[in-house]
């Protein structure tokens, strides 16, 4: 096989080998996934959630569902990561209460701190030390090169500060730090976990076999990309929030939103293809809505006879019906602050420990054990 270097690979390694080891890789986690009494030891999961806005149905459909699915399945450690969002939201003044609403809602949707361990990155001091290592292995030019560190310098160029372009390190040593070698991200997300694979194998060819390389997992299923009610994209906490349904939403609000749905006068044609704007109402129907209430608009639409403003009055309710029990048990959780300091500090402990546990290896390895 021709030698080919690869970044961060050992010279010895072929890119063939390389390549067909994390072939391997994924088709050993999709057999071994797909068996339900499958002996294969435990696997960690980890995955992060920015504070900087109110949990909403795409993050709901689009990551925590699948949370609340692994947290039965594997050792899984969710962090708030409050220290990521310092990079783009400097000022600080709404962000306790944003920590305190993300923790709500996500304990809300389906999220126990009794299974995973669900906690903050500021509370996992170590967390600062690994970076630092890991700071050595990264390089400005990978760095710079970053598509999202592009995109947030481009909106912010009056920002462009140090933590931003080393994102994807501080990332990496969130993963690490507990050892993950399974991480639920979307597609936005696959260019750091690739970079995040370099460190790992960087590291553990300078410093030894510590870290296991963290891959993309979600349950063999293409996560869903809820679409906005305006058309234009995916439902999104920076984009245009009359086309975003949030939990927090009251009923009245999340009505009003629907209707406000981009519709149109209906097809002309019997069984034509539905715009995208239209299809995206049809999927939403699909997250929340009984199938024989689908089937009904679907057969209205193929046969010209669709009545826009009946299917989302029906999409409105049914909507409500969804969220709003979701709305009022985050509103009794964040009532009870005393819990919501129960939780956060059980996390820090149980993340406390792992990282303790980790960074005694990773100082072991480096050789920075002096007595």
């Amino acid at each position: 096989m021709q030698q080919v270097k690869v970044a961060g690979l050992n010279p010895i390694e072929s890119a063939d080998f390389y390549y067909l080891r994390h072939y391997y890789f994924y088709k050993m986690t999709e057999k071994n996934l797909n068996k339900p009494n499958s002996d294969i030891p435990s696997q960690i999961v980890m995955s992060g959630i920015r504070p900087t806005g109110m949990v909403h149905l795409g993050n709901y459909f689009g990551a925590i569902r699948n949370y609340v699915k692994m947290q039965d399945a594997f050792e899984c450690y969710f962090m708030v990561a409050d220290l990521h969002s310092l990079t783009t939201h400097p000022d600080t003044k709404e962000l306790k209460s944003n920590v305190r609403r993300v923790l709500a809602e996500n304990i809300a949707c389906g999220l126990d701190p009794e299974k995973a361990t669900f906690y903050c990155q500021s509370h996992i001091r170590e967390t600062g030390e690994l970076y630092l290592y890991l700071n050595m292995l990264a390089y400005k030019g990978e760095l710079e090169k970053t598509v999202t560190f592009k995109d947030k310098a481009r909106q912010h160029p009056e920002n462009v500060n140090a933590g931003l372009l080393t994102y994807p390190v501080l990332q990496t040593a969130d993963i690490i730090m507990h050892r993950a070698s399974y991480v639920p991200v979307g597609k936005d997300q696959e260019q750091h976990l690739e970079m995040a694979r370099n460190f790992v194998v960087r590291f553990n060819h300078r410093y030894g076999e510590i870290f296991p390389e963290p891959h993309a997992f979600n349950y063999n299923q293409e996560l869903i990309k809820v679409p906005g009610l305006d058309g234009t994209g995916k439902m999104s906490k920076s984009e245009n929030n009359m086309a975003t349904l949030y939990f927090a939403d009251e009923d009245d609000m999340i009505r009003k939103k629907v209707m406000k749905a981009l519709t149109d006068q209906g097809p002309t044609e019997k069984n034509a293809q539905k715009p995208d704007y239209i299809e995206n109402i049809f999927m939403l129907m699909k997250l929340v809505c009984e199938e024989d209430v689908i089937s009904k608009y679907e057969d209205d639409f193929n046969n010209c006879s669709i009545r826009y403003g009946d299917l989302k009055k029906q999409l409105a309710e049914d909507m409500v019906k969804f969220m709003a029990p979701i709305r009022q048990k985050t509103n009794d959780i964040l009532a009870n602050d005393a819990y919501l300091v129960e939780v956060m500090e059980k996390g820090a402990q149980k993340a406390g420990e792992s990282a303790k546990k980790t960074m005694d290896l990773v100082r072991n390895a480096i050789g920075l054990n002096y007595f």
